[in-house]
């Protein structure tokens, strides 16, 4: 199984809105589908604040990963945060979402990004372990924080 990365366009929004209700429901997230929609919709119309990739084929996707683009002094330029990675169940466990990890600086590369971050559950092992393979690595000293507006 192939973890090639397509852009997401408006043509790919019901294999996407289904694939992000399933990751959802596995992770507890609970949204409407209008609210669903309207976070995925607009990233598939080309705003520039983010962007979605499906994972495999695009007539049958495996998975996707949500990024949004920001800015960072410290950091030299442009930069993403993952957003959302999410492999089908039934796939797992093959290398998939690493390959595509892997993929997606070459798939932006053009762009002038200079870094790109994620967010992870502190007692997921296994996950810790994949981005790990796929080159991410704690910053020392630093953590993650949000404020809901």
């Amino acid at each position: 199984m192939s973890a090639s990365l397509t852009l997401g366009k408006p043509e790919h929004l019901d294999k996407l809105l289904a694939l992000v209700a399933a990751f959802h429901a596995e992770e507890g997230i609970e949204l409407t589908e209008e609210a669903r929609r309207a976070g995925v919709a607009p990233l598939l119309e080309g705003i520039p604040y983010g962007a979605a990739y499906l994972i495999g084929p695009p007539r049958a996707p495996i998975g996707y990963i949500v990024i949004t683009f920001g800015w960072s002094v410290e950091f030299g330029g442009l930069d993403a945060i993952i957003d959302e990675l999410y492999i089908r169940p039934g796939v797992r466990g093959r290398g998939i979402a690493s390959e595509a990890l892997i993929a997606l600086p070459r798939a932006l590369a053009g762009g002038g990004l200079r870094a790109i971050h994620l967010e992870v559950d502190q007692t997921n092992e296994a996950a810790k372990k994949l981005y790990r393979r796929a080159g991410f690595a704690p910053r020392d000293n630093y953590v993650f924080m949000s404020r809901k507006l």
